[in-house]
């Protein structure tokens, strides 16, 4: 039996072992947790909010139907998906207690708390039965796992066949002039804001890092084909700066 201890991977830019890197990212979400949704709307500069409404679009929730939104931190995309829907039903699974607190103290998730509930848990080990759920989204989580391979292959285990996956992610720009622009502010202009507005340069400055670590659109979409989804296709979002990835379990 190989030992995996001294297996690494990538934190930001930093290479730790991988059984270090759940707690690392685990103390960056406690960390911004309750600035969760401002920390979105400096990462995106305002514009996740129309991402998330594409990626609904691109999705049709229909009534009835059981969603799983892993890393679904503050539940944005739970209710989005109920509302969407009419009616149906949401899990939302984050590592992080906090981030749940945090959703489960929006408006949105009393007037819907009889369509959801929460669940702390892993990405890589799902606590729940094959062929569970109808959709599975995750949305600016996948780089935060430490095997993204192995959440695509836990996502296909867990979706019914004929189930949707469905991911968000911040991405590469296609053009290497203005992905030199968007690294220019990413590195200088977030971590600053994530220090003037949560107090917290740390968290910010690896964030940028992991998105910049994270496989281009082209190569996470092998990914998924990998995980066992087949009509898998990508939509890039702004140019690239993030992108939509969709694919199904027949």
């Amino acid at each position: 039996m190989s030992d995996n201890s001294d297996k690494t991977t990538h934190f930001g830019f930093e290479t730790v072992r991988e059984a270090d890197k759940a707690g690392r990212v685990q103390g960056v979400f406690n960390s911004v947790a309750s600035k969760y949704d401002v920390m979105n709307d400096v990462m995106s500069m305002g514009i996740h909010r129309v991402w998330k409404d594409a990626m609904m679009d691109w999705l049709a929730p229909r009534p009835g139907q059981r969603l799983l939104d892993v890393a679904g931190g503050t539940g944005d995309i739970s209710f989005r998906f109920l509302k969407r829907a009419g009616f149906g039903h949401a899990t939302v699974l984050d590592l992080t207690e906090p981030m749940l607190v945090e959703g489960r103290q929006r408006a949105e998730a009393d007037q819907m708390s009889d369509s959801l509930n929460w669940v702390v848990g892993d990405a890589m080990a799902l606590p729940f039965d094959d062929n569970t759920f109808d959709v599975y989204t995750i949305s600016f989580g996948i780089r935060n796992v430490t095997r993204p391979q192995e959440a695509l292959n836990e996502a296909f285990r867990v979706l019914k066949p004929g189930g949707r996956l469905m991911v968000l992610e911040f991405s590469q720009l296609p053009n290497d002039g203005l992905q030199k622009l968007y690294d220019l502010y990413s590195f200088n202009v977030i971590p600053r804001m994530g220090k003037l507005i949560a107090n917290d340069y740390d968290s910010y400055q690896y964030l940028v890092e992991s998105i910049r670590n994270f496989p281009d659109q082209d190569t996470f979409l092998e990914m998924i084909r990998a995980a066992g989804f087949e009509n898998a296709k990508y939509r890039n979002l702004s140019l690239g700066i993030a992108a939509l990835h969709s694919g199904w379990k027949i």
